[in-house]
């Protein structure tokens, strides 16, 4: 059965915490609640669950915007069959990352952030991100594009940063010639 998790407001201030490290194993109840996310932002992706329940699309969320104060997201990414990647992150950090910085031309969106926010955030295009899964594994991880952006907007949230705090409050577009947009 379906839980629709709620998801902080960006007037919470929890979401400005930083985040503790994740200690494994995780309990029954933890991975529970990250099946659970997953599903959110799967069905928030395929139209008609995202009208039955409300839910803004999105790719990814991470546990500070659902009330957890620890060093966990999730993405969950559409592959062009259709299908669905789901990954999981614990205590990621960047270990490399790429000169090319990118920004979202449309600019970046958050399940957090209900109002359209005008502005670019210059991201690495690509990054390699150590982390754990969900059963305690460490991994490392070669992101690009999309996707490099989606783990460093979700690694802002495990340091209480939001999008809308990397763009220049003078001037929205400062630099944008000086990257590419996707």
């Amino acid at each position: 059965m379906f839980k629709k998790l709620k998801i902080l407001d960006e007037k919470d201030k929890r979401l400005r915490l930083i985040s503790k490290d994740v200690v494994f194993p995780l309990s029954k109840e933890e991975k529970q609640t990250i099946k659970d996310a997953m599903e959110n932002l799967r069905y928030s992706q395929i139209d008609e669950y995202a009208k039955k329940y409300n839910l803004r699309a999105g790719w990814g969320l991470s546990a500070i915007q659902i009330g957890i104060q620890k060093r966990w997201f999730v993405i969950v990414e559409e592959q062009e069959d259709g299908s669905f990647k789901d990954y999981f992150f614990a205590n990621p950090k960047i270990i490399s990352n790429s000169e090319e910085k990118i920004y979202v031309e449309q600019g970046e969106g958050c399940l957090s952030v209900n109002r359209e926010v005008i502005g670019i955030i210059p991201r690495y295009a690509r990054v390699t991100v150590e982390a754990y899964d969900i059963n305690g594994g460490k991994f490392q991880i070669r992101l690009r594009e999309d996707m490099a952006i989606c783990v460093q907007h979700e690694m802002d949230h495990l340091q209480g940063i939001l999008f809308f705090d990397r763009i220049d409050k003078k001037n929205p577009f400062k630099d944008a010639d000086k990257y590419r947009s996707i």
